[in-house]
């Protein structure tokens, strides 16, 4: 037997670190109106660096994950906060939004972690951490959402609760994405389906207008024109606007990873998260080909070492919670 990769480690690869590329990517331009954008680089598609506050909590959820076996829920990842609480805090602490560095003080003031998220603000926080719950959910996205809706309740609940609609529609595509045979049109209804029909119905219109409009639109700056338009909210990280305009932005890649980070490094408004996002999900779903390594190999050396070591962390957690799981059914027949 071969002793290199397993093809989902190789799709699991791609997302983490294509994730880290299209949050490294978008750092310039985050914040940005795409007028701005272009007098000032032009046409952005080359990165430094090694990602934002996108990937630093994407990390923190990773090893919540990696710990608990697969089952990790809020508490876990506040706990995670607090260990590595020097990440938050640390050289790339103007990165992070206002809200989580609040919630974060609440923690380390004493707040129990289901009281953190009463009055914040909107944000794409949960979202853009939640590929881990993809990957170890991977072939399983109604798990994936199911999951992704707890951990989300860190920061978003009540009336930004459509914020846990975000990131359960980002962790159950990319889930989707990891199974085999998955289909760019399959994934991106998955993310819908995975919204509560109810409670969860403004986000799932939005993603709907959203493929309405890539849809329509003939190239990506007539669809970056109209999208900023219409979606915009008052927060640029509100996942109202990100979330719909990262799927759009799947469909407008084609699945493609780097052309997924280009186009939501290009995007504006919170251009990295957007990025990260985008690339990740198509990351999932292409996996690693030659000219995909060739991107990758652009990372600094440490971290890509360290998205090679968290994918294959990530899967065997996945294995393993699926072996658990048909052990106990078993046993309870």
């Amino acid at each position: 037997m071969s002793s290199g990769p397993s093809t989902l480690e190789r799709h699991a690869l791609a997302c983490l670190a294509f994730g880290v590329i299209g949050d490294a990517m978008g750092s310039p331009t985050e914040l940005l109106e795409p007028e701005e954008i272009e007098r000032r680089f032009g046409w952005v598609e080359t990165f430094e660096g090694d990602g934002t506050d996108d990937t630093i909590m994407r990390d923190l959820l990773a090893a919540a994950m990696i710990k608990t076996g697969g089952y990790a829920n809020a508490d876990d990842w506040a706990a995670e906060w607090q260990e590595q609480h020097a990440t938050i805090v640390g050289e790339k602490a103007d990165r992070f939004f206002s809200s989580v560095l609040h919630a974060n003080d609440k923690l380390r003031r004493g707040y129990p972690p289901r009281m953190i998220a009463a009055g914040t603000m909107p944000s794409s926080t949960s979202a853009m951490s939640i590929s881990p719950v993809g990957i170890v959910n991977a072939g399983h996205p109604r798990a994936a959402a199911a999951q992704a809706m707890e951990i989300a309740s860190l920061l978003h609940v009540s009336d930004v609760g459509f914020c846990q609609d975000a990131a359960a529609a980002v962790a159950a595509a990319t889930a989707a994405a990891l199974s085999p045979g998955a289909t760019l049109d399959g994934i991106l209804q998955t993310a819908v389906d995975s919204i509560k029909p109810w409670s969860g119905a403004e986000m799932r219109r939005l993603i709907g207008d959203a493929q309405t409009l890539v849809r329509e639109a003939a190239d990506f700056k007539t669809f970056r024109a109209a999208y900023h338009r219409t979606f915009r909210r008052a927060i640029a990280c509100d996942s109202r606007e990100t979330v719909p305009a990262v799927l759009a932005i799947v469909r407008l890649a084609d699945g493609d990873p780097w052309r997924a980070a280009v186009f939501g490094a290009n995007f504006g408004r919170d251009a990295d998260t957007i990025a990260c996002m985008a690339a990740a999900i198509c990351g999932a779903l292409s996996g690693l080909d030659e000219a995909g390594a060739a991107r990758l190999a652009q990372l600094p050396p440490e971290r890509l070492a360290a998205q090679k070591k968290l994918a294959r962390d990530l899967v065997s957690t996945r294995h393993a919670k699926a072996e658990a799981e048909r052990c106990a059914l078993a046993n309870s027949l």
